[in-house]
């Protein structure tokens, strides 16, 4: 690896310096590059903060100027992250068919290539141009950057060269250069794997999940840039960054699509409170700070939430067939008028008889309308009838007197008597609490025993007082949406998808339902009663049964041995799952330790301290009921940590329950006593896979019980 000191690597991946240069002079060049580049990057941000907002009123001007800071702030430049990571040289005339691509720089004669050099492009996480506009770092996103991803010595798609930086912080410290196009090369099969990419792949990390924009490999890059009307599913087994490649996914189509994102809204959704935070940074790191991310507790926040539900009551309550009950239990309301109404105005007399309004009603029920815009439609009809009427008798109608009409109180009574208001979350209470009510509703769709398993068994006196469960807010949230239809947003990125209920499937469904979605999670890890055994199922929920299912079964972070290790749990969790490999070898990343009882603390400790000792991050994980007597025995060894409750720490040494470990890595992970996590609860083999798949660098399994089956 090019260096100060160091000549370039040898090998065809390795590159040789122009005839004139040595490795010291190249990388002098790009540090005065990159130089150059964060300076322009700060004059660009100040352009932008010496703008004044001029609007035509005082709202446009707010607009303007939320606009103007949202603009700084994504050129605030990060000193600790690189500003490019690769620069291309394409071959002279490579690009004429892309008019609209700008040049950055032309370069003589390329004698390594053996034929006239065309531009280059340094590509980096944003774009920079200098004060004459001309670009000096080229957006990742950009059409002419993806050869940096793609290109192979099969396929140069018009390169010369393929250079990679090493970085230490925000220095550039080394260069790795690929030449295509030599004498031979094509034949002579892949070139050898970049030890750049390779130690940027392998680098210890700490603190809140970084992007992957310098090391994103082909087969991510296809779902990273695929069409914004697509949705697609995202099958990934551990390591495989399928997390990383839906949030790049969310920065490319927002630089593609920018106004129709923009315009339409984009939402990421996580597991929980400590997966948005693990994530919470990389979609600034790429420029994009106007991305919500939400829990799918948040997002289905219709109550506050006190109350938990059997594991029978919750999968019942998440299926599908709750829709099929509440929306009966909406519509019984709807009933047929009683008698005729006889509307006075003036000294005329108009009168609507029982039956015809029946008919209005009927009607409107056939036309499937929501529950809220039928009652608004039928107060229309029933004026319009009037109006028919009151234009044949001779009298003169406009809209202020169909409005009239439609207001008095005899419509309204009419409206109220056959259609009457609802209310969600008392729907939802009269449904749960009131036994004759669910029986009518769930009849044909639910049997008795799951009727009583859902029916609250001491009603509350109010909805006020009720202790509603996570599994009610998502039946609110349905019922809210059979009243009035919910929004729809442009993208949606669910992760961890495996683990929503067909009821939650819906629910976030219907806030894409005009939209696209990327649809993220790994069967192997579903962890819920509820848990789908099958992505098309699961699609089907969603209301995106065409979607693209893609398969990532590469890993580049889990080393093979842990990933293997873990995967011998997947004939009993996953029979259909092919395991996945790994692109990294380390022999000494899995140490599986059999104690005695009194040798669990001092093994712990043990663990910890060497963890210290490493660069990195590091987890201690266990079954949730061990955690706290878990931190005693640290906090008695002295040995500091932080423990995960919901949110991310900065600590070194977390403590993290096995409930909160979905969606988070670690550079070394220590599970403690596998057999309590994996007889804990009904899925606790699937909840076990998870917390054996969180190390990206080291594993250390402690137990005293004996191992689950397939482990031993």
């Amino acid at each position: 690896m090019p260096s100060d000191s160091s000549p370039p690597p040898a090998g065809p991946a390795a590159g040789v310096p122009a005839a004139d240069e040595t490795a010291a002079d190249i990388l002098a060049a790009e540090r005065e590059h990159l130089r150059r580049s964060r300076d322009f990057l700060g004059r660009m941000r100040s352009n932008v903060l010496s703008l004044e907002a001029m609007g035509g009123n005082r709202v446009s001007q707010e607009y303007l100027k939320a606009e103007l800071y949202w603009r700084a702030e994504a050129l605030r430049d990060l000193p600790d992250t690189p500003l490019f990571f690769g620069r291309l040289d394409y071959r002279a005339g490579a690009l004429e068919r892309r008019a609209t691509e700008p040049a950055v720089l032309s370069g003589g004669d390329d004698p390594r290539a053996g034929q006239p050099a065309g531009e280059h492009f340094h590509v980096g996480r944003r774009h920079v141009h200098d004060q004459d506009g001309t670009p000096v770092v080229i957006d990742w996103r950009a059409p002419v950057s993806r050869p940096f991803y793609r290109a192979s010595q099969q396929d140069p798609m018009g390169l010369v060269r393929r250079r990679r930086f090493g970085f230490s912080g925000g220095e550039l410290t080394a260069f790795e250069d690929e030449d295509f196009g030599l004498p031979g090369a094509r034949s002579a099969g892949p070139a050898p794997a970049s030890r750049i990419l390779i130690e940027e792949i392998e680098r210890p990390r700490s603190g809140p999940m970084r992007d992957i924009v310098a090391t994103i490999q082909p087969e991510q890059d296809d779902i990273v840039r695929a069409e914004v009307e697509r949705t697609l599913c995202v099958q990934g087994a551990p390591g495989t960054g399928k997390t990383a490649v839906g949030l790049h996914r969310v920065a490319y189509l927002l630089y593609a699509h920018a106004t129709r994102l923009t315009r339409g809204g984009v939402l990421v959704v996580g597991p929980n409170a400590a997966f948005l935070a693990y994530i919470k940074n990389v979609l600034p790191a790429l420029g994009e700070l106007d991305v919500t991310q939400l829990s799918v507790a948040d997002l289905l926040a219709t109550v506050k939430v006190r109350g938990a539900d059997s594991d029978e009551a919750a999968r019942i309550k998440g299926d599908a067939r709750m829709a099929g009950v509440l929306r009966r239990a909406l519509w019984e309301n709807v009933t047929e008028p009683a008698e005729a109404i006889m509307l006075v105005r003036g000294s005329r007399r108009w009168r609507v008889p029982a039956f015809e309004l029946a008919e209005l009603v009927a009607e409107l029920r056939e036309r499937g309308v929501r529950y809220g815009t039928g009652r608004q439609m039928l107060a229309h009809r029933i004026a319009h009838v009037i109006l028919t009427r009151m234009e044949a008798a001779g009298e003169t109608c406009d809209d202020r007197t169909h409005e009239a009409v439609r207001r008095t109180s005899v419509v309204r009574a009419a409206v109220d008597q056959a259609w009457p208001k609802a209310d969600p979350v008392r729907l939802v209470f009269r449904l749960l609490s009131d036994a004759a009510v669910l029986e009518r509703a769930a009849a044909g769709l639910l049997d008795p025993a799951e009727s009583r398993a859902v029916l609250w068994r001491s009603p509350p006196r109010g909805p006020g007082s009720a202790r509603w469960s996570a599994a009610d807010a998502v039946l609110i949230d349905e019922a809210t949406d059979l009243i009035e239809r919910t929004p729809s947003l442009a993208h949606i990125v669910v992760d961890e998808a495996q683990d929503l209920s067909p009821m939650q499937c819906r629910a976030v469904g219907r806030r894409c339902a005009t939209g696209s979605a990327t649809v993220l999670g790994d069967i192997a890890q579903g962890t819920t009663a509820w848990a789908t055994t099958s992505w098309p199922q699961m699609l089907a929920h969603l209301g995106k049964p065409e979607a693209d299912l893609r398969v990532l079964d590469t890993g580049y972070r889990v080393p093979r041995q842990i990933l293997d290790f873990a995967s011998r749990l997947l004939p009993q969790i996953a029979p259909d799952l092919t395991p996945a490999s790994s692109v990294r070898q380390d022999p000494g990343s899995l140490l599986v330790r059999k104690l005695q009882p009194d040798e669990l603390s001092g093994a712990l400790t043990h663990a910890c301290a060497d963890a210290l000792a490493r660069p990195g991050s590091a987890a201690v994980v266990a079954a949730d009921s061990q955690i706290q007597s878990l931190a005693d025995t640290l906090a008695r060894a002295g040995i500091a940590h932080a423990t995960l409750d919901g949110a991310a720490t900065g600590g070194q040494i977390t403590l993290v329950p096995v409930t909160l470990a979905k969606g988070l890595e670690f550079d070394h992970v220590i599970v403690v006593e596998p057999g309590e996590i994996a007889t804990a609860e009904s899925r606790g083999l699937q909840r076990l896979y998870v917390a054996l798949s969180r190390a990206v660098s080291r594993l250390t399994v402690l137990h005293t019980g004996p191992l689950p089956e397939a482990l031993r």
